[in-house]
């Protein structure tokens, strides 16, 4: 089962981080994504709506950090993904960007 959390906002929305293995052929590891919604139904809906069919909700037991809600807050997709840190790094060394989430729905291209 994916961790995952929400926080409500003072505005009435919510933001909804879900850690969720790494859809990418090469990737073995898990992505942190998070959405910017109205309410955490709509946060679901958004991720089902671009093909994550089997995503869930279940407790707060990862909540987005305040950075982390800063980060979807500014993106003008509200819809953002990065690698989510290993249990034997500590996130502060975690210097990775955030991606827009068409980065993560992308293709790789193979070599003709």
């Amino acid at each position: 089962m994916a961790a995952g959390g929400f926080c409500k906002l003072p505005t009435g929305s919510v933001v909804v981080a879900l850690n969720l293995p790494s859809p990418t052929a090469h990737g073995a590891g898990c992505v942190r994504v998070l959405v910017h919604a109205r309410n955490r139904a709509r946060a679901l809906t958004r991720l089902r709506n671009l093909g994550m069919r089997a995503v869930y909700l279940r407790g707060n037991a990862a909540p987005p950090t305040p950075d982390e809600i800063t980060a979807v807050l500014h993106h003008p997709d509200g819809l953002i993904w990065r690698t989510a840190p290993d249990n034997g790094v500590p996130p502060d060394l975690v210097q990775e960007l955030w991606h827009p989430i068409r980065a993560l729905l992308r293709r790789p291209t193979t070599p003709a």
